[in-house]
């Protein structure tokens, strides 16, 4: 695999592409799109004219660049996990214009200063980093951080990542504080005392292995408070990681009572059910939990009823001093961003799983792109049919600790096109 990366001032020519776009009048038609200096300048059926640079691909797909809404890179303080650059890179080559970065660094993002070095890390890229600030600083639960500031920075929401909202009067002076400026504040749903040294879901499989347990009623009823506080002070919460059929009921309770409430789920909770644990493999150890095959069915019902709003890679490089130990001992967490679109479309229509795909920036008040004359180009381009094995040389990201490995998948990313920048991938 070679791959190629441009920072372009030049005309680029898609050739013979069909646009996937439920949105705009385009959809279902084969165009050539014709870009120069980052824009679209002409769309028709049959371009004439010439370019620097002609993708012309087997099976040529375009939409809308592609977001995630949870990805986790390392640098600063984890660079053996992964570095902002390279992390772009693997993001870029998985087809993902936008990212948002979850505040999993050393020093947390916490501070106006972190957010600088984050903004200022120029990338040769097309994918973009909006950072998610800390909730409370360093991430300890203690004390709120600065929202007002770091939003001035370019936050785009205030979590702590995997650590809950222990105090619930934080939770409810957060929520009134933000509406200010229309913030976004985010609650993962872990009841830390019920959770408490939970390995894996609670049922047959965890009984059988003889692991300590994670029960979805540490989940539920940590929705159940926040969806409490949040009808009181108003304002706007996300929900991320939802795992169980018990916490779909609630959250589509919430949101026909009005609530302004937005839910996302892993894709590793939509393709595994926790049959996979048999093995003590470690890249399954997860958070949130792979639940049972019922949960597994449920949130894939929520993802196409909109009850749950966005489906995440969840990306998590961890270095193998973490990973490849016992069960026990093993860190949560697997990378995903090279797994996610062919994993999606082998359960889902391709027109769902672009909807998933590029959905969700309104959530976290980041620009919507658009496919039309006049318009700066974020586009993915991809191959929906073509089918393949994940395998270790698919992976671009510096870890390796992949639940995706050997699974089949449909699909293939070609590139994609965003901040006046190209990424493509070809095949030797």
């Amino acid at each position: 695999m070679v791959l190629v990366t441009l920072i372009f001032n030049m005309k680029i020519l898609l050739k013979k592409t069909t646009v996937l776009e439920r949105e705009s009048p385009l959809h279902n038609k084969i165009v050539d799109i014709l870009i120069e200096d980052g824009t679209i300048i002409d769309i028709s059926e049959n371009l004439d004219v010439s370019a620097e640079l002609i993708v012309s691909k087997e099976n040529l797909h375009v939409s809308l660049g592609w977001f995630d809404s949870s990805v986790c890179f390392g640098e600063p303080g984890f660079e053996e996990r992964e570095t902002i650059q390279n992390g772009l890179k693997t993001a870029s080559h998985s087809g993902f214009t936008d990212i948002c970065l979850q505040p999993d660094t050393l020093p947390k993002i916490d501070n106006s200063s972190i957010l600088s070095f984050l903004k200022n890390r120029t990338s040769e890229y097309p994918c973009k980093i909006h950072p998610i600030a800390c909730f409370t600083i360093k991430g300890n639960g203690t004390k709120m951080t600065e929202f007002f500031d770091l939003h001035k920075y370019g936050a785009i929401a205030f979590g702590d990542f995997l650590t809950p909202i222990k105090n619930p009067n934080l939770l409810k002076s957060s929520l009134l504080y933000v509406q200010t400026f229309d913030g976004l504040i985010i609650s993962t749903p872990r009841d830390p005392y019920i959770n408490l040294n939970g390995l894996v879901n609670e049922g047959v499989k965890s009984t059988q292995l003889g692991l300590s347990s994670i029960p979805s009623i540490a989940e539920k009823i940590q929705i159940q408070r926040d969806l409490s506080i949040l009808e009181y002070t108003g304002g706007k919460l996300h929900i991320p990681y939802i795992s169980s059929f018990e916490s779909i009921e609630v959250i589509r309770s919430a949101k026909k009572n009005g609530l302004n409430i937005s839910t996302s789920v892993p894709i590793a909770n939509l393709i595994f059910n926790d049959d996979v644990l048999d093995g003590f493999n470690s890249n399954y150890k997860l958070y949130p939990p792979i639940r049972n095959k019922e949960d597994q069915k449920e949130l894939k019902e929520a993802v196409l009823d909109g009850t749950i709003d966005i489906v995440t890679s969840h990306h998590q490089p961890l270095n193998s001093e973490l990973k490849e130990v016992d069960f026990n001992s093993a860190e949560y967490g697997t990378i995903s961003l090279e797994a996610m679109f062919g994993s999606l479309n082998k359960i889902f229509s391709i027109e769902k799983v672009i909807d998933l795909l590029t959905k969700g920036r309104s959530i976290f008040s980041i620009k919507e792109p658009k496919i039309e004359i006049g318009e700066k180009a974020c586009l993915t381009f991809f191959d929906p049919s073509k089918r393949d094995v994940f395998t270790t040389d698919k992976i671009v990201s510096t870890s390796k600790n992949c639940a995706f490995l050997d699974i089949e998948i449909i699909g293939k990313v070609y590139g994609c096109i965003n901040d006046n920048k190209i990424f493509i991938s070809k095949c030797e």
